[in-house]
């Protein structure tokens, strides 16, 4: 599971920096952001117990 969020994070990442290459600040900004909130923090947040 820990994996497959931090792939996800990844992604999410990349994906927030295209988009701020393609001059869309906003978008970009937010997926970086919750790229980080996944991937760092993601296995603590999905495995409240």
């Amino acid at each position: 599971m820990a994996t497959l969020l931090w792939i996800i994070a990844v992604v999410l990442v990349i994906a927030g920096i295209v988009a701020i290459v393609r001059r869309q600040l906003v978008m970009g900004i937010v997926l970086i952001v919750v790229g980080l909130l996944v991937g760092p923090g993601g296995v603590t947040i999905f495995n409240v117990k």
